[in-house]
C-alpha cells in the first residue's frame, strides 16, 4: 500500500513554515495518541505515521529532499522516517515525550539546554497574630514587634557561595531542576537528585548559611495600627517576610489583630453595649447617672422616672470609629434595675409602708397577675 503524502498526514499544506509543521504536529499527536483512542484500533498506526511525517519534514534537509524527490528520496536506506521497519515504533516514546515538552514545558519551567528555571526562589509569607487592646483599637498605635524571619545573607550576598560568588547550572537537568526518566511509552519526570531541583549547584557553599543563601534573626518592626481595626483585620507588611533562597524577593508579613474582650464594654462593629446597674430608687423616681466613654471620659444621663431594666439609651458619637475614618458609633446605655440587699429594720418598715402604700403602681405585674387568673378560670371552667 503506498505511503500518504507527509503534509497531509499532518494536515497542512505544502510550504508549510515550521512552525505551522509543529503545529499541525501536536493537533494530530494529540488527536491520535492511542490513549484517547481505545475504541480506534488504528489509532497507534495513524499516530506512527504522524510522527514519521513529523521526523521528516520538521528536519531542513530532509524536508527538501521529499519536496524533491517525495517517498523515494528515503528509500533503499537514505533516511527518513519510512525507510526502514520498526521507525515508527521506535520513535513512539520519544513522539510522546515532544508533545508533552510542546504542552507543559513552559508550565514546569521550561525545557532544558540553559536553565528554563529560575534561579532564585521567593520566600515564605509571615504571619504574626498580634493581641490589642479595645483602648488601642478605638484610638490607634504604634507598636514594636519582634519577629523571627529569615533575612539575606551578608556573607555571600544571598548567591549561597562564598564571597559572593555566582552558582553554576547543574549539568544534570541542564538548569530544569528536573529530570526525566522513560517508562514504556510514557516519560516521567522527577526532581535532579543532584541539584535537589534548584537547577544549580554551589561548588563552595557560604560557611554562615550553608548554602541556603539566608540566616536566621529575631527583627523588631514598628506596625501602625489604625484606629477601628476589629478581630480578623488583616495588616500586610510587602517584603517583611522570609528572604527569598538564593537572592529571590523577600515574601510579606501579615500581622492578624486579636481585640481582647472588655470588663466594661460590647462591641459590635462600631456600635459599643454598656450594662449600667441603677439603684431600685433612681429607676423609680428618675435622675442623673454618671457612665463611662471609650475614650476615657464621662458623660452623663438622665433616667426617667419608671425606668424597668433593659432599657436603652443612646449616646450619639461615643462608640468606636469606623476603620476607614466612614464616622464613628454610638454608645447604648442599658439600665439594669438593682434590687437592695442587706437592708437594716429602718429600711425594712420604710419598704413595708411603700407596699402598703403602692396601688396600680407596678403595671406590667397587674398585667400579668391579670392573665395568670384568666388562664386559671379558664382552666376550672
Amino acid at each position: 500500500m503506498s505511503k500518504r503524502d507527509y503534509y497531509e498526514v499532518l494536515g497542512i499544506s505544502k510550504g508549510a513554515s515550521a512552525d505551522e509543521i509543529k503545529k499541525g504536529y501536536r493537533k494530530k499527536a494529540k488527536e491520535l495518541h492511542p490513549d484517547r483512542n481505545a475504541d480506534n484500533p488504528n489509532a497507534e498506526n495513524q499516530f506512527k505515521e504522524a510522527n514519521e511525517a513529523h521526523d521528516v519534514l520538521k528536519d531542513p534537509e530532509k524536508k527538501a529532499a521529499y519536496d524533491r524527490f517525495g517517498h523515494a528520496a528515503f528509500e533503499n536506506g537514505m533516511g527518513g522516517g519510512g525507510g526502514h521497519p520498526g521507525a515508527g515504533q521506535g520513535d513512539f516514546s520519544s513522539a510522546f515525550s515532544d508533545v508533552f515538552d510542546d504542552l507543559f514545558g513552559d508550565f514546569m519551567g521550561g525545557r532544558g539546554g540553559g536553565g528554563g528555571r529560575a534561579r532564585a526562589t521567593r520566600g515564605s509569607d509571615l504571619r504574626y497574630n498580634l493581641r490589642i487592646s479595645l483602648e488601642d483599637a478605638f484610638a490607634g498605635m504604634q507598636k514594636t514587634i519582634n519577629v523571627p524571619s529569615s533575612v539575606t545573607c551578608d556573607g555571600c550576598e544571598g548567591t549561597g557561595a562564598e564571597g559572593g560568588a555566582e552558582p553554576t547550572t547543574c549539568s544534570t537537568c541542564s538548569g530544569m531542576g528536573k529530570v526525566r526518566a522513560q517508562q514504556g511509552f510514557f516519560t516521567v519526570e522527577r526532581t535532579c537528585p543532584t541539584c535537589q531541583g534548584t537547577g544549580q549547584n554551589i561548588k563552595n557553599p557560604c560557611h554562615k548559611c550553608g548554602g541556603a543563601g539566608r540566616t536566621e534573626t529575631d527583627r523588631s518592626l514598628s506596625v501602625n495600627i489604625p484606629a477601628g481595626v476589629e478581630t480578623g483585620t488583616r495588616i500586610r507588611l510587602a517584603g517583611e517576610g522570609e528572604a527569598g533562597l538564593r537572592g529571590g524577593p523577600t515574601g510579606d508579613l501579615y500581622i492578624f489583630i486579636d481585640v481582647a474582650d472588655h470588663n466594661i464594654f460590647e462591641r459590635d462593629g462600631v456600635q459599643l453595649f454598656c450594662r449600667v446597674p441603677v439603684a431600685m430608687t433612681k429607676a423609680a423616681l428618675g435622675g442623673d447617672i454618671e457612665v463611662p466613654t471609650i475614650d476615657g471620659g464621662r458623660s452623663r444621663v438622665k433616667v426617667p422616672s419608671g425606668s424597668q431594666s433593659g432599657r436603652q439609651m443612646r449616646l450619639r458619637g461615643k462608640g468606636m470609629p469606623a476603620l476607614r475614618g466612614n464616622g464613628v458609633g454610638d454608645m447604648f446605655i442599658e439600665l439594669a434595675v438593682e434590687t437592695p440587699v442587706n437592708l437594716t429594720a429602718k429600711q425594712k418598715e420604710l419598704l413595708q409602708s411603700f407596699e402598703e402604700e403602692s396601688v396600680d403602681n407596678n403595671p406590667e405585674s397587674s398585667s400579668f397577675f391579670s392573665s395568670v387568673k384568666g388562664f386559671w378560670d379558664s382552666m376550672k371552667s
